[in-house]
């Protein structure tokens, strides 16, 4: 069995090595007929360039003698023709970017305001945003509820309830707040200015 799979491909082989020698040959003849109308061309070329010389007639059409030379094939006429249009296309091109650098001048000038808008925000720290949430409100108010309203208010900051939390700690200690405790809770209030007055005094007094 092996032996005829083996004849099969050796005859199909010699078979291939044949018919590619004959493309070869065919080829290399079709080539040699090519160079051959080549240079007949290229003789009467310049046989018709040297009458057109003798008789004085000058033509731009003579010009590109080496063309049979070139291997590659040269584009269309209508491409060439496009060509001109190409300073068209390009004041075009600096009308559209002329116009978008205008709108991008508009909207860069109005970049600073929503900038300016969002560092007045953050001109303010946390300790004040705490202090004014707990003026404004009329009931106690956990950490927790404090952070959870801030964050509501202030996306943009990412309050944490432990640094909320920190920040009451602080004004109850400077006796701007005051803390309460119900059960394991503990609530928050803002103090009267009444006695945050009263609060400074003694210390005053004590550092005199």
């Amino acid at each position: 069995m092996s032996t005829e799979l083996t004849s099969q491909y050796a005859a199909q082989v010699t078979s291939d090595i044949e018919h590619n020698a004959k493309e070869q040959e065919r080829v290399s003849a079709d080539i040699t007929a090519l160079q051959e109308q080549l240079t007949i061309l290229r003789h009467d070329y310049s046989v018709l360039v040297n009458v057109q010389q003798a008789l004085g007639i000058a033509s731009a059409s003579v010009q590109p003698a080496t063309a049979p030379e070139n291997t590659t094939v040269p584009a269309p006429r209508e491409k060439a023709s496009a060509k001109p249009s190409t300073g068209k296309r390009t004041r075009a091109k600096m009308g559209a970017n002329a116009q978008g650098s205008a709108v991008a001048k508009k909207s860069a000038s109005k970049k600073p305001a929503s900038k300016a808008a969002n560092a007045k925000a953050y001109q303010r720290t946390l300790v004040e945003l705490v202090r004014q949430h707990l003026t404004e409100q009329s009931e106690p108010r956990s950490a927790a509820e404090v952070a959870t309203a801030l964050d509501t208010a202030h996306p943009e900051r990412g309050i944490k309830t432990t640094v909320v939390r920190i920040t009451l700690e602080n004004l109850v200690a400077k006796n701007q707040a005051e803390r309460a405790k119900q059960g394991r809770s503990v609530y928050y209030t803002a103090s009267t200015p009444g006695e945050q007055t009263a609060s400074v005094v003694p210390n005053k007094t004590q550092t005199e």
